[in-house]
């Protein structure tokens, strides 16, 4: 069994949960655990609307701040620059994403959804709400407040700022009737 030991310089009080315990058995492994965990469930939920682990982010970036440069969005998702140009060029070439170069200054180009993209990421909430729905299963909505005011003062000790993403709109999950039409 792996276990951690954390020492506090002197004098500084001792922190809970920095006391020797179970890696398998701390907040931080449970998280990172349940988080890939929800990857995959979404990933397999993607499928059904022809988008990739990488592609329904941007989808949904576009979606929720509108249009911006690659850039922005690369800094946004937490995405290699290089590596969001490879995958602006497949959602190109899928017709999902449309490049426009500014007027006022021609270097700049910005990125915002087509219409299929539009209809695309305006499927991604539900799939998101659903995923949720499933891994919240048998929890109820005071132990759920309860989780996401823990994960909200983690994130608020946290000594690296998270990602200018972090603090996301609501996402609107269409009702059965609105996801029908």
């Amino acid at each position: 069994m792996i276990t951690s030991t954390a020492t506090q310089p002197s004098g500084a009080p001792a922190l809970r949960g920095a006391e020797p315990h179970v890696v398998g058995d701390s907040v931080g492994y449970l998280m990172h655990q349940v988080v890939l965990s929800m990857r995959r469930q979404i990933e397999q939920a993607m499928v059904a609307h022809d988008l990739t682990a990488a592609q329904w982010l941007p989808l949904w970036k576009l979606k929720r701040d509108g249009p911006c440069t690659s850039q922005e969005l690369a800094r946004n998702i937490d995405m290699d620059a290089g590596a969001l140009t490879r995958l602006v060029d497949r959602l190109v070439a899928k017709g999902l994403i449309q490049r426009e170069r500014s007027q006022a200054d021609r270097r700049v180009v910005r990125l915002s959804l087509s219409a299929d993209g539009e209809a695309v990421a305006a499927r991604v909430p539900q799939v998101l709400a659903q995923v949720n729905a499933t891994y919240l299963q048998g929890t109820s909505e005071r132990e759920q407040d309860t989780l996401k005011r823990l994960l909200r003062a983690m994130l608020a000790n946290a000594p690296i700022a998270p990602a200018a993403s972090a603090a996301p709109a609501a996402i609107h999950a269409p009702s059965a009737a609105e996801a029908s039409t």
